[in-house]
């Protein structure tokens, strides 16, 4: 199926750096989630992604497959210009921005909105951090961080929760006593600074009335969920571990989005959104990263159980331009793939994978996000 006429809505990426911090990037790194600089630097170019994807991009430019003719065309070009670029062979209709990734170190989103329009995904865990720094009390704290998700910030269409990377999926009730003992505790270690937020009585407070919040407003939440950099435990980013969470009266209107396919946790990704009317599912990150294979593998493991209403497109891109192009590329590549083969089994129709493809592409950020 060719699937570039439709346009995609691409509901979770990150900003483009500035400048100087994409010059220090080294061109395979942001095709990684490997941080260690010798893994950076000898391992990552000979992943499978990174060759195709230099491949693609030499295409797109009209250069050589080799990240020193795509550096020198980058250079030559200007990152506005390659954006412009990137941007418009991905056909994006919108983009949805999560701008609590390297913060200082990245473009504001207005400056995306010149190329596409942008929204912004509020990271809750970045939120609590300045407020924890901020408040002399728990009960300071806790009353300016409920009025600053209730009502959201405006432009903001979701929320994001980066609770696997801190403490794990494994989100229990809030104990507010417990909570308000981590916060003296926080207090005590950084009296001035911010501090990076890990107590898992003060996380889990943090994401339930985050999705409080959000069940009242009608937005959704998005998780990180499944394979990330080193600081995850990748064992406690099994969205299986949100059954408390999916099962709680209280937070039965709160849409959770499931990020990056949850590889690899797939299947399971795919049995929650099957099974629980508030739970969706994305297939960004483990597209591009995986191979071709292991992209067809994850996208189809999402669909062997979740409704094809229930999943979306999303790229995850950071740093640099380039990864928005690869991303949708083979975002649409892919899913074409998985239809024809759906098609070729028989679990659809012509006509229905036609349908399901406009669905994930773009027509299911819109029922979800309501936008």
């Amino acid at each position: 199926m060719d699937l570039a006429g439709i346009p995609v809505v691409d509901h979770h990426a990150h900003n483009i750096a500035l400048d100087d911090v994409i010059a220090a990037t080294p061109y395979q790194a942001p095709f990684t989630e490997a941080s260690d600089p010798e893994t950076v630097r000898e391992f990552a170019p000979d992943i499978l992604a990174y060759r195709r994807s230099l491949r693609d991009l030499a295409e797109l430019f009209g250069v050589e497959a080799d990240a020193g003719a795509l550096l020198a065309e980058r250079g030559r070009l200007g990152v506005e210009e390659v954006t412009r670029r990137c941007f418009e062979a991905a056909n994006m209709e919108a983009l949805f921005l999560d701008d609590g990734l390297m913060e200082g170190k990245i473009r504001p989103l207005d400056w995306h909105s010149r190329f596409v329009t942008t929204r912004r995904v509020l990271r809750l865990e970045v939120l609590a951090q300045k407020h924890i720094r901020d408040a002399r009390s728990f009960e300071a704290f806790l009353e300016s961080f409920r009025a600053a998700v209730d009502p959201a910030p405006e432009g903001v269409v979701a929320f994001k929760s980066i609770a696997a990377y801190r403490t794990g999926l494994q989100i229990g009730p809030p104990d507010l006593e417990a909570a308000a003992a981590s916060f003296r505790e926080v207090k005590r270690e950084h009296p001035e600074g911010e501090a990076r937020l890990a107590e898992k009585p003060l996380v889990d407070l943090v994401v339930v009335e985050g999705l409080r919040a959000a069940a009242r407003q009608g937005l959704p939440t998005q998780f990180h969920t499944g394979f990330g950099d080193p600081d995850l435990d990748l064992r406690l980013a099994n969205p299986l571990h949100l059954r408390p969470v999916l099962e709680d009266p209280e937070l039965k209107h709160a849409r959770l989005v499931l990020l990056h396919a949850s590889y690899p946790y797939a299947r399971e990704a795919g049995y929650l959104a099957a099974m629980y009317p508030q739970v969706f599912v994305d297939y960004g990150l483990a597209v591009p990263c995986l191979s071709v294979a292991g992209m067809r593998r994850a996208l189809g493991m999402l669909l062997e159980l979740a409704p094809t209403s229930k999943v979306l497109y999303s790229s995850d891109a950071h740093v640099v331009p380039e990864l928005y192009y690869v991303c949708a590329r083979w975002g649409r590549r892919v899913l074409g793939d998985v239809l024809e083969a759906a098609v070729a089994d028989g679990d659809l129709s012509p006509a229905e994978a036609e349908g399901a493809a406009e669905a994930v592409l773009r027509g299911n950020a819109h029922r979800v996000y309501r936008w």
